[in-house]
């Protein structure tokens, strides 16, 4: 019972904090807009304008940025630049960038001295259960920011493999309808929304600043790691340098990338079978045991007790 009130308290604590902050951004809101009035004017004074930001912006951002700068002397070489390029293979979560997912992954570290005394002395719990406690809760803080970060890629990962089909398709039938591959592209991103139309976005926007096609597609290539987009980039790839007409190469992609999501669809369904083992065998199969064998069980017992 004690473990559930404590459990109950966190929650309250959480739901109150967020409240709090969403109160918070709805009046920095406001006072957005009113910055934004023409007969509105800004506070002189620097206090005042200041007391204009969210809490967030005013405590908490500088916080994790100076702690992150702090942990950058410490951490591994390269360690920085690994957690920047997983990040931009989630998709650059909003309000998640390499400090803060530095600062969340030392807070889950440092955290392994509070979670004893949870288990222990607030949750009341003893010997094996406070250990295997202590270590899942544990082990969550720690490493629940790379699940998270690991689970946000492989979702987008999965709507790019299966986006690009209708998105080849509609290329197919800008570039033969006449437009050049960047003018398509430009057409269907507004027609098809999601991650793989901000690439192609982002895409055109490192061409227009000066990179080459196949500079760009390759950059898009090594943010996404989507296999099925990494063939169809090698095949413009060599359109471009051989000379071949980009319109039959993107039917040929659409076909392709069609029977890939066919197969996708199918390899997903023959892992069904597999994956609801667990839950039959440990959830399903003891209840129907005990709808099925019980009242036979019981008529046993009695007969042999009589």
């Amino acid at each position: 019972m004690l473990f559930f009130a404590v459990a109950g308290m966190f929650a309250a604590v959480f739901v109150a904090t967020a409240v709090f902050l969403s109160a918070g951004e709805e009046r920095r809101d406001v006072r957005e807009a009113l910055r934004n009035l023409a007969e509105y004017e800004l506070p002189s004074n620097v206090r005042e304008q200041e007391m204009l930001k969210s809490i967030q912006e005013r405590v908490v951002a500088p916080f994790v940025g100076r702690l992150g700068g702090l942990l950058g002397h410490f951490t591994p070489a390269g360690y920085r630049e690994a957690v920047r390029d997983k990040l931009v293979a989630a998709g650059s979560p909003a309000g998640l960038d390499v400090d803060r997912f530095m600062t969340l992954k030392v807070l889950g570290a440092v955290s392994v001295v509070f979670w004893p005394w949870f288990a222990f002395k607030l949750a009341a719990l003893d010997g094996f259960y406070g250990v295997i406690v202590t270590g899942l809760l544990w082990g969550i803080s720690f490493f629940g920011p790379d699940v998270w970060v690991q689970r946000r890629t492989d979702q987008r990962q999965h709507e790019i493999a299966v986006r690009l089909p209708d998105v080849l398709d509609l290329l197919v039938i800008s570039v033969e309808a006449g437009l050049g591959f960047e003018q398509a592209i430009d057409r269907t991103v507004d027609a098809v929304p999601g991650a793989l139309a901000d690439e192609f976005r982002r895409m055109l926007q490192e061409t227009r600043m000066g990179a080459s096609r196949a500079e760009a597609l390759r950059a898009m290539d090594e943010r996404c790691q989507v296999p099925e987009l990494r063939s169809f980039i090698l095949a413009m790839l060599q359109a471009d340098t051989f000379g071949v007409s980009i319109g039959r190469m993107l039917r040929a992609q659409a076909d392709d990338m069609r029977i890939r999501r066919r197969q996708r669809a199918q390899e997903q369904a023959q892992k069904a079978p597999v994956k609801m083992l667990f839950p039959l065998i440990f959830c399903i199969f003891p209840s129907l045991f005990v709808v099925i064998l019980g009242p036979a069980v019981l008529q046993i017992t009695k007969s042999g007790i009589t």
